[in-house]
């Protein structure tokens, strides 16, 4: 029964979408601040490919498949950051492949490293709040929601959603304590307060406000 229900929790937590991937030296990567090295053709190249195994990994109806190319892309990723461990983005990516199979404490060092590199990158604070939440790291995932609230509204929203998908999956698997408890209360008055606040902020996808 127990493991029929972490079964549940993990299908749920996988349906949450990926969040679109930057590709540095293009217009998707505006927010970088230059400080490190930009990363070479041939490391985007590699970067790009490992997008593509990700991908693939999402869009795999069957666990063995997306296994396979999860851990494909990690190895790329690996190798990459072995040649260029200045590259932000590969970090973050690296986290979410180590995630997506069931290294959230890897993860979390990946996502650290991503920041350390390109801090507030809310990309790596989304994921690294996904990651909180596998672990029950609760608290700390209230706090990368507040972190990615404060400037980037659209982002934190998907986080939010994540938090209500892995309360929706404890609550099918029976496995309510007072931590989930909190955090739906929590997530609710959140909700709310996202929805007054909504006429604050600008359009576009990154709204921030001193």
């Amino acid at each position: 029964m127990r493991t029929r229900a972490l079964l549940i929790l993990g299908s749920i937590l996988l349906l949450a979408a990926p969040l679109a991937w930057s590709i540095p030296g293009t217009p998707d990567d505006a927010g970088g601040d230059g400080s490190a090295p930009a990363p070479s053709a041939q490391d985007i190249a590699v970067y790009r490919d490992a997008l593509a195994l990700m991908k693939r990994g999402d869009d795999s109806a069957g666990p063995g498949a997306a296994h396979e190319a999860y851990a494909g892309a990690r190895a790329k990723l690996q190798s990459l950051l072995g040649r260029s461990p200045q590259f932000a983005e590969a970090w973050n990516a690296l986290g979410y492949t180590q995630r997506q199979l069931g290294a959230n404490a890897d993860a979390l060092a990946s996502y650290a490293r991503a920041l350390e590199l390109k801090p507030g990158y809310p990309e790596a604070l989304e994921y690294r709040g996904e990651a909180f939440l596998r672990l029950n790291r609760l608290r700390e995932a209230k706090q990368a929601y507040l972190d990615l609230f404060a400037t980037n509204r659209t982002i934190a929203a998907t986080l939010l959603q994540s938090m209500k998908a892995w309360i929706g999956a404890r609550e099918a698997a029976h496995q309510v304590d007072a931590g989930v408890t909190d955090l739906k209360q929590w997530v609710q008055e959140r909700s709310v307060i996202a929805t007054q606040t909504a006429a604050l902020t600008r359009a576009g996808t990154a709204a921030g406000w001193r």
